[in-house]
């Protein structure tokens, strides 16, 4: 059963501050830096960054594309302080993303954060999502928010990452990038943009492909996306978009320490010690992805008032081969087993939304007053199954009597579904000197399990269990200098249990209706100042307070009891470093297009597990470097870069995999890399 645990950061000054985008980088010979961006994410109307009393930093599109494949948004989120984005070498289970500790316990996916991509929830309604459908090749910037405003966002919202595109503009263009680089690592891309008879597109499709650093790990990626965006009066506008991504990728899984030393680009041996027998070759353990996706957005502006909606719907499809023992499986073997799901999951599942909103602008007491007014409405219907991942009587549990690898029986049969109906509103009255803001949401969210495995010894599980939560956030900012900015936040935030956690945290096989969703208290205090006219300084000293749940940098207040044993006050929260440090020195000559960087990553060690009595990943530091050009001749742009990556061929753990009950706590990162390419683009 899972423990609900009291947390709290050990002391009130235990805060953690963050230099976010501090002498951000040293470029010469660049006419100048984007210091204050326009973002939505947190007021949902256009706002300047320095202005939002919030920590929201903006990726633009140089960012993103800064010589690189553009497959993981971990490429170009490195740079965002207060989140961690790490690349587990494992397509088969995507990023490992936290936000101030938020998500850092996810075993697979993203939970705690809200992701969004133009408009389209990639968060399910449940709480859990997936950043591999964002596509980067056409991304113009990722907003990325921490703090407390976040709660304006709802369930599963510790931090908002959003993504935009670009609508179709100006003159036709065709744009084609080839990349490859180590590891048989190789990606396509052709995409084209314009605007015809006031209708402006992006389309793009791309194909990737890579054999893996770690044996086992070989994945093969195809996405496709297509914008429309039109029109049909001076203050109306409509938005379509068309995503759809394909993936099929093996999974190395995690190493235990003694196999991370002995062998970083292998594969975990038996868990008896039998280095012979490898259950991630054995059981073949992989995982395929159908995904399609498309919305609508509608806006209009009456004056100084916009009306918005927008609606989507979607399919995704996944199967996944799992290595749990044919032991575990079997009830010819042992008749408890009758309740155990099988070692592969199997779903097909539809998901739909609908929002709206109105936003009107006011004079009010010498300032200006935004007021905006929303609610959600977000669907997903899971149709489930679970099969055993061998075929075989399993009287004799081992892959040698059994064919491992392949579908067998079924174990598991239910439709699961989950909707969400949200309610809002934010107010922000801004004067000469000061802003004061505050938003309220309302949220009920309501799980249903139809349970259609039912068997001797396996009772029927359908069952239903809902939530309802109230959160407000409040803020001020005082602007001391036409320079300077204070600001200070609070926030009551909620996470809900996923689908997931409500199936694997009771160790009877049964769904445990009786999870309670995690409640936060979020403070926030901080500092933006500009620094002449080529840096910013952003300062932000936060502190959280979780009932339920585990948070960053910090220690466990109490003593708690976990299923892994004992654990001491003073225990740090594992899957969290204490300490990230990002740097860059960049170079770019005007006139001949060249281009070069260092980039340097310092992290320290992490804990792998609530008691911290595991080997923690240690800490490490890498350098990565990278030259470019960019050229153009009339109507033809030009492009190539060649990369490399931890230069120095450091050997270290890249990510870690929390709590694993085998003990498989470490995803090896890549030591010394390449990657080279290059792009054409042709403007008509």
């Amino acid at each position: 059963m899972t423990k609900h645990l009291p947390f709290q950061l050990a002391r009130p000054c235990h805060l953690v501050t963050l230099l976010a985008a501090a002498f951000p980088c040293l470029a010469m010979a660049e006419p100048s830096l984007m210091l204050d961006s326009v973002v939505v994410t947190g007021s949902r109307v256009e706002h300047n960054s320095f202005d939002l009393p919030a920590a929201v930093d903006v990726v633009d599109a140089s960012r993103i594309g800064a010589d690189q494949a553009r497959v993981n948004a971990s490429e170009a989120l490195a740079s965002v302080p207060g989140i961690t984005v790490q690349n587990r070498q494992n397509y088969a289970q995507d990023l490992q993303i936290s936000s101030r500790g938020f998500g850092a316990r996810s075993a697979f996916g993203v939970r705690g954060i809200r992701l969004v991509s133009d408009g389209i929830p990639a968060s399910m309604p449940d709480g859990q999502g997936q950043a591999a459908t964002f596509n980067l090749d056409r991304a113009e910037r990722i907003e990325v928010m921490r703090g407390p405003m976040s709660a304006i966002y709802g369930n599963h919202a510790g931090g908002v990452i959003q993504m935009f595109t670009p609508d179709g503009k100006g003159a036709p263009s065709v744009e084609g990038a080839f990349s490859a680089g180590s590891y048989g690592t190789w990606k396509s891309d052709v995409s084209a943009q314009g605007e015809v008879g006031g209708v402006g597109y992006v389309i793009d499709a791309s194909r990737f492909a890579t054999d893996g650093y770690r044996d086992h790990s070989a994945a093969e990626r195809d996405q496709t996306m297509a914008k429309l965006t039109f029109r049909p009066s001076q203050d109306g506008k409509l938005t379509l978009i068309a995503n759809t991504f394909r993936q099929d990728a093996q999974d190395p899984q995690g190493l235990q320490w003694k196999e991370f030393q002995a062998n970083p680009r292998g594969v975990a041996w038996d868990p008896g010690t039998n280095k012979n027998i490898y259950p991630a070759l054995a059981y073949d353990t992989r995982k395929s992805i159908d995904h399609t996706q498309g919305g609508l957005t509608y806006e209009h502006r009456f004056g100084d008032q916009t009306v918005q909606v927008s609606a989507y719907a979607g399919q995704r499809s996944t199967t996944q081969y799992q290595s749990i023992p044919v032991s575990t499986q079997s009830v010819a073997y042992k008749a408890s087993n009758v309740k155990q799901s099988g070692g592969i999951i199997d779903f097909d599942r539809d998901f739909a939304g609908l929002s709206g909103r109105w936003t009107g602008r006011f004079g009010l007491a010498g300032g200006r007053l935004t007021t905006t007014v929303g609610f959600d409405y977000e669907q997903a219907t899971d149709d489930r199954q679970g099969y055993e991942n061998y075929v075989g009587s399993g009287l004799v549990p081992n892959c040698i009597s059994n064919i491992c690898g392949v579908a067998g029986r079924l174990r598991r049969n239910e439709e699961d579904s989950v909707a969400t109906f949200d309610q809002y509103a934010q107010a922000e009255w801004q004067g000469e000197r000061w802003t004061f803001s505050g938003g309220l949401r309302h949220s009920h969210i309501a799980f249903k399990v139809d349970d259609r495995y039912i068997v001797t010894g396996n009772g029927d599980d359908s069952g239903r269990v809902s939530y309802d939560k109230t959160t407000p956030t409040v803020a001020a900012l005082y602007r001391l200098t036409d320079s300077v900015n204070l600001y200070a936040s609070a926030a009551r935030g909620f996470e809900a249990p996923t689908f997931n956690e409500m199936f694997y945290s009771d160790a009877g096989g049964s769904f445990n209706f009786s999870l309670k969703p995690a409640t936060s208290t979020h403070y926030e205090t901080g500092l933006k100042a500009m620094l002449g006219n080529a840096s910013r300084l952003d300062v932000a000293l936060f502190e959280i307070k979780t009932q339920d749940e585990l948070y960053l940098d910090a220690h466990y207040a109490e003593r708690f009891t976990a299923s892994t044993g004992a654990v001491s006050a003073g225990s740090r929260l594992p899957g969290v470093a204490a300490q990230n440090l990002f740097g860059e020195v960049a170079w770019k000559h005007q006139s001949t297009g060249l281009h070069a960087a260092v980039e340097g990553i310092i992290r320290s060690k992490v804990y792998v597990e609530d008691s911290n009595l595991q080997k923690a990943a240690p800490g490490y530091a890498i350098a990565n470097i990278r030259f470019g050009i960019d050229r153009k001749y009339g109507p033809l742009s030009l492009r190539g870069f060649l990369r490399f990556d931890n230069i120095f061929d450091r050997q270290y753990v890249g990510s870690v995999i929390v709590g694993d009950s085998n003990n498989r706590f470490y995803e090896s990162a890549p030591g010394r890399a390449w990657l080279a390419g290059v792009s054409a683009r042709y403007t008509f």
